[in-house]
């Protein structure tokens, strides 16, 4: 990755604690380059209006800055049409709308739901609620000991009754790579329709809905070096149609009367009141920024670096790795003998190190790994070596400060 890159995300250049500051919490959220930040300056700046309203100059501009996102937003994951991408605060908000309209209406007593343990709680706790509220019942694709799913184990858990599939594309964790494309076929063949947490795998590397085949696909914009506030969702066209709207107000109505009102056509029935604009704005502006790098390109430095990481985090004694041994997404999920993730961090904090602990919002899965909480670095574009280095040498000075704990 070229070395240019890092220098276009101003917050990396400071020191914390007297040390620079290596940032390894990208999957939790990341950077935001220079491009990014201007852009929504400029818009606030420059364009600032409510959009689709009013017929003045600034009005034209917001509009046609927000559709331009949306147009970005289609093209960057290979939508068939702009009209099946739906602004949202972001993946967990994209999730629990297709759980409050699509599931509740389309789930029954007998149906089944069929999801994982690895799952986040946004990508978990929507489908325990419309298991409760609809009598559907809850079913988990089991996991291999290293976490991976298994297709034959897939083949197993799908079955005729299934009506929904909800998985994420890349485990926030494990930082596996689940073969959606492969899941969607199951899902399909016995009649099912497939939702994809896309948080942690559209930052990381180029995603095709139509190729995957996917009918729902939620993501994150201030995971891909966008803002915080929004993302998307996208669906195919038809299920979307056969949708209700869950939020009702003012742009996403055709026609209201005292007693029955109607709805705009896609993607506006879903976007009622004024829209997250700038945040629309700005991941456009990410998105420009990672074609530019390319999405490819991206993909090979996370891995390189997640294979430096595993390797250079394996010499540490003591220290446990958990998920395959080889990975492709730039996410190490780990413990330090008996000390708590927690002080493991705040220890790393005060070289200047930032990472993740806790449980990550994945309890089922922290019990299926048999632990409470676990410590994670993450890693993204603007990372390199020598912060896996960095990381290293303060995990040893961790180490050497607990002494026995280890």
């Amino acid at each position: 990755m070229n070395p240019s890159i890092r220098e276009q995300f101003p917050i990396l250049h400071q020191e914390i604690n007297g040390h620079p500051l290596v940032y390894l919490d990208s999957a939790a959220t990341s950077q935001k380059p220079r491009a990014v930040i201007e852009a929504v300056k400029h818009y606030y700046e420059y364009e600032n209006s409510n959009v689709h309203r009013g017929v003045h100059t600034l009005g034209s501009r917001a509009t046609d800055a927000y559709e331009g996102a949306r147009e970005k937003v289609a093209k960057f994951i290979n939508a068939r049409r702009t009209q099946e991408i739906i602004f949202t605060r972001g993946t967990t908000t994209a999730l629990n709308l297709v759980a409050s309209s699509y599931a509740r209406a389309n789930c029954k007593e007998g149906d089944e739901i069929v999801i994982t343990q690895m799952e986040h709680h946004s990508n978990l706790i929507p489908w325990q609620q419309v298991a409760k509220e609809t009598g559907a019942t809850l079913k988990y694709i089991p996991l291999q000991p290293d976490g991976h799913i298994e297709l034959s184990d897939v083949e197993k858990t799908i079955t005729n009754n299934t009506k929904i599939v909800a998985i994420a594309y890349v485990s926030n964790v494990m930082g596996l790579v689940h073969p959606v494309k492969q899941i969607a076929e199951i899902a399909h063949r016995n009649g099912a329709v497939i939702v994809v947490d896309g948080a942690q795998s559209t930052p990381h590397m180029k995603v095709d809905v139509q190729d995957l085949d996917c009918d729902f696909y939620a993501l994150s914009g201030h995971k891909m070096c966008g803002p915080t506030g929004i993302g998307a969702l996208y669906g195919k066209k038809a299920l979307l149609e056969s949708m209700e709207p869950v939020e009702f107000g003012g742009e996403m109505i055709d026609d209201v009367g005292l007693y029955e009102s109607n709805w705009k056509e896609l993607p506006w029935k879903f976007e009622g009141g004024t829209p997250i604009i700038a945040g629309a704005v700005g991941l456009g502006a990410a998105i420009d920024f990672l074609e530019e790098i390319g999405m490819d390109e991206i993909a090979h430095h996370e891995g390189v670096l997640a294979a430096y990481a595993t390797e250079r985090l394996s010499e540490i004694d003591g220290l446990t790795i958990y998920g395959p041994a080889k990975r492709h997404v730039g996410v190490v999920t780990f413990n330090l003998g008996d000390v708590h993730p927690h002080d493991v961090a705040t220890v790393l904090d005060a070289s200047g190190v930032a990472i993740r602990a806790g449980h990550h919002c994945c309890q089922p899965l922290m019990r299926w790994l048999e632990v409470s909480s676990t410590a994670r670095a993450s890693f993204y574009l603007y990372n390199n070596e020598q912060d896996v280095d960095r990381l290293v040498s303060a995990l040893i000075q961790t180490k050497e400060y607990f002494g026995d704990a280890t």
